[in-house]
């Protein structure tokens, strides 16, 4: 697919807002996991591990190699993760967010519809 100039100057103007958005709730999930006294420090600190892993994978997935032939990809998975709202979505061409919201369902886990924020 062709990916068009305005919609890559358009994901790379909200690259840096979408990142930081992921990487607060990522702090706020590991700050629950440090406060729960129902578990011991080693099961929270294995469980803070753990979820430290996952959420690398997934950052992963939608933030690095940010380029025009990956960005549909990019998105998609920005979609998956909730961080991008359905106004920057509805700024897409029309063609861009079919494709990212297309692959964003094939790409969800079973079960989980993506839905823009």
């Amino acid at each position: 697919m062709n990916f068009p100039e305005s919609d890559w100057k358009l994901l790379r103007s909200l690259h840096p807002a979408a990142l930081e958005r992921y990487c607060a709730r990522v702090l706020d999930e590991c700050a629950v996991v440090m406060r729960d006294d129902k578990m011991s420090a080693h099961d929270r600190y294995l469980r803070l591990v753990g979820l430290i892993r996952e959420r690398d994978d997934r950052v992963a997935a939608a933030f690095d190699d940010l380029r025009r032939s990956t960005a549909i990809q990019r998105l998609a998975a920005m979609i998956n993760f909730e961080i991008v709202s359905s106004v920057d979505l509805g700024r897409f061409t029309p063609a861009t967010r079919e494709s990212a919201t297309a692959l964003a369902e094939i790409l969800a886990p079973s079960g989980k519809r993506p839905k823009a924020r």
